[in-house]
């Protein structure tokens, strides 16, 4: 079984998905389509505008066709490393990983899974933003992940001790 976690994006304020939303979910609903995974989670909780990205993702999902017994919904996250780690105590035992996103964004979210300890799978759509606007995201991306991988490997640890 495959467990496909797609990462959040952001919400208009009209609580329309942000086209990148929309890309990440659409790819989602082909894989699920196509066989390649049975169970999708949406993630991502309320951002600056509308409900959160979650659920928006999950509302575009059952309107691709997906099935509700095959959606999870994550729905408190507010990064990537939340995002995965929020999601993963959803994802069925024994199911493999596959990250959905953007994809600039996937292999940091790669790297942030594995700093949890979890091997992931990734894959993502053709992009559709200008040039100048996927920079911008991946230049922020960019800046996020050492923090982030430090924070994934506090949370792995912080785990490991618990009793």
């Amino acid at each position: 079984m495959i467990f496909a976690i797609v990462l959040g994006a952001a919400v208009r304020p009209d609580g329309a998905p942000s086209p990148t939303l929309r890309l990440r979910v659409e790819h989602a609903a082909g894989l699920y389509h196509d066989g390649r995974v049975q169970v999708i989670c949406t993630t991502g909780g309320r951002g600056r505008h509308g409900p959160p990205e979650a659920q928006v993702a999950a509302r575009l999902l059952r309107e691709r066709g997906v099935p509700l017994a095959a959606i999870r919904i994550e729905d408190r996250s507010t990064d990537t490393l939340g995002n995965i780690a929020e999601a993963l105590m959803l994802r069925p035992e024994g199911a493999a990983l596959l990250l959905v996103s953007s994809r600039w964004h996937l292999p940091p979210a790669r790297l942030v899974a594995a700093a949890l300890g979890v091997p992931a799978q990734a894959s993502g759509p053709r992009g559709a933003a200008p040039w100048p606007a996927t920079i911008r995201a991946a230049s922020r991306e960019l800046a996020a992940t050492p923090p982030s991988l430090a924070r994934a490997w506090r949370l792995r640890w912080a785990r490991r001790s618990a009793p």
